[in-house]
């Protein structure tokens, strides 16, 4: 597993990273990523750079992350500095629909992070709500 090297930093390394991550094709644009675990930072480090590699790989024009990661919700600082770490290293062009089934919690603040980094990134707490904006998009100019 790969770190950011802003990120590394801020990540302590005596907790083991427990999480299930499954990706799935979808269509002939989409990417599904369904991620399961405790919620740390480094949970989220780690699940954001598979997703990425598979981005990369892959070339989805949207993806859903159904995230049901159990516990604190990371802090705006956390959020932002994780955002700024993805920025510019293939999220770009991608319509990214972040669901949360357990609460919003601060998952605003990645959204507006995201979109003043260039990302086209909304939050939901209703998966139906996400996959139809992440892949038709709403209308609204952005």
């Amino acid at each position: 597993m790969r770190f950011h090297p802003q990120l590394q930093a801020t990540a302590p390394t005596a907790a083991p990273i427990d999480y299930s991550l499954k990706l799935t094709r979808v269509g002939a644009d989409g990417l599904r990523a369904e991620v399961r675990g405790a919620r740390t930072l480094e949970t989220t480090i780690a699940y954001w750079e598979a997703i990425l590699d598979h981005v990369k790989q892959r070339r989805p024009r949207w993806l859903l992350v159904l995230d049901e990661l159990r516990g604190h919700e990371l802090r705006a600082a956390e959020w932002k500095e994780l955002v700024e770490a993805m920025a510019g290293r293939g999220l770009e062009g991608v319509r990214i629909a972040h669901v949360k089934p357990f609460g919003l919690d601060h998952i605003e603040y990645c959204e507006i992070y995201a979109r003043e980094a260039g990302l086209d990134a909304r939050a939901f707490a209703d998966e139906g709500v996400a996959e139809r904006w992440a892949r038709y998009g709403s209308g609204e100019s952005n």
